[in-house]
């Protein structure tokens, strides 16, 4: 086999490491081919392929999200991973790991880790990477890589929600949140979501966004309705897809251009969160972006034009 059939044969995994590691596609896809030049210029042939690309590819990542978490720390209002419809990567016998550390949750709570735990945690954890491997990819001991696993273990754990739905359930509750969602249905939304429910969004301060959030059922059941017959009336369209492993959405303008993404976090069969994703710059690998401005100053237009008009 040649170097570059060797390669593409593990480039999912190359790319799953590397976004886990840095919660951007577009930086994971760069990750990934700065590790085939590497392999492309290096003189001799490893012992283990697979422990060498995967070693170069988490090198490089930390590199990368070092430098990255000063950008993050400027970034105007939340940071979201970039959204990510599909998993290149899969492992029978690791897939609720994988599964479950792609969730925008999970993501959320590697960002708590320092770039040596997450790449530590991402190894260990999830791909199952002896502590040999591990250590020899991040540069440490295994003694203390045994020591970061347990740290970024205690962190993660500490984050994460204590009962989460199954598969089956929390893509039937989408399904429903979606149906009510589309036919305006406050009270059928309501039902659905956790009394204390957010949504949340990441712009980036380049597109629009309501505040900091909404917070509260009503009020999230209320903002949700009165959204998307405006959206509707323009010809724009909620595509429900899953987004980072999780139920969520693409929203599309009447041109088929991506406006933005949901996901939805469920626990105790009910939506606690709602994250969207509309940072333009964060959806270009997903197709042609859309103009949220003038989607939103035609959703305006749309919504006065079909107001009834009142008299005092």
């Amino acid at each position: 086999m040649s170097r570059a059939e060797e390669f593409e044969e593990l480039r999912p995994l190359l790319f799953s490491i590397a976004y886990r590691i840095l919660g951007s596609v577009g930086e994971a896809e760069d990750a990934v081919q700065e590790t085939w030049l590497r392999y492309e210029a290096s003189p001799t042939r490893p012992a283990s392929v697979k422990a060498f690309l995967s070693a170069v590819v988490t090198r490089i990542a930390i590199d990368v999200l070092r430098s990255a978490r000063v950008r993050r720390e400027e970034y105007a209002g939340l940071w979201f991973p970039e959204p990510l419809l599909t998993d290149p990567y899969e492992d029978p016998e690791r897939s609720a790991e994988l599964a479950d550390s792609v969730s925008m949750a999970a993501l959320l709570l590697l960002e708590r880790l320092s770039p040596l735990e997450r790449a530590v945690f991402v190894l260990r954890e999830v791909f199952g990477f002896g502590f040999g491997d591990v250590a020899s990819a991040v540069g440490r001991s295994e003694a203390a890589c045994r020591q970061l696993a347990v740290r970024a273990r205690r962190h993660m754990d500490a984050g994460r929600a204590r009962f989460e739905a199954d598969r089956r359930e929390r893509e039937e509750l989408a399904g429903r949140f979606f149906d009510a969602f589309r036919e305006g249905d406050v009270a059928g939304l309501r039902e659905l979501l956790a009394a204390d429910a957010q949504m949340v969004g990441d712009s980036g301060g380049k597109a629009p966004l309501w505040g900091k959030g909404v917070f509260g059922a009503e009020n999230v059941a209320r903002t949700l309705v009165a959204m998307l017959a405006p959206f509707a009336a323009i010809g724009g369209v909620v595509q429900s897809h899953e987004v980072n492993g999780q139920p969520g959405a693409i929203f599309r303008d009447q041109d088929g251009k991506v406006v933005n993404t949901w996901t939805l976090d469920i626990l105790d069969g009910r939506i606690q969160m709602i994250r969207a994703v509309i940072n333009p710059d964060k959806l270009g690998h997903l197709g042609p972006v859309a103009d949220a401005w003038a989607v939103v100053r035609e959703a305006k237009q749309a919504r006065r034009s079909t107001s009834p008009r009142t008299s005092d």
